[in-house]
């Protein structure tokens, strides 16, 4: 059983510009392609914006697989 909010998507963070908002850009090209609702793209970006740059790592590794 994984703790993965959604782990149907994997971003691919790792060697890719490590800036806040290119991870954010990542994450949320990759919940709209999987059609997620605005609602909860709104949700992730509240969330991974609510604290330090380690915090939105461990958003993104929360809800989603990292490679």
């Amino acid at each position: 059983m994984t703790d993965i909010k959604y782990p149907e998507i994997t971003v691919k963070i790792i060697g890719a510009d490590g800036n806040a908002f290119c991870i954010l850009g990542i994450c949320t090209r990759e919940m709209k392609k999987h059609k997620l609702s605005q609602t909860e793209i709104d949700n992730f970006m509240a969330e991974a914006t609510s604290g330090d740059y380690n915090h939105l790592l461990c958003t993104v590794m929360n809800w989603f697989n990292v490679e």
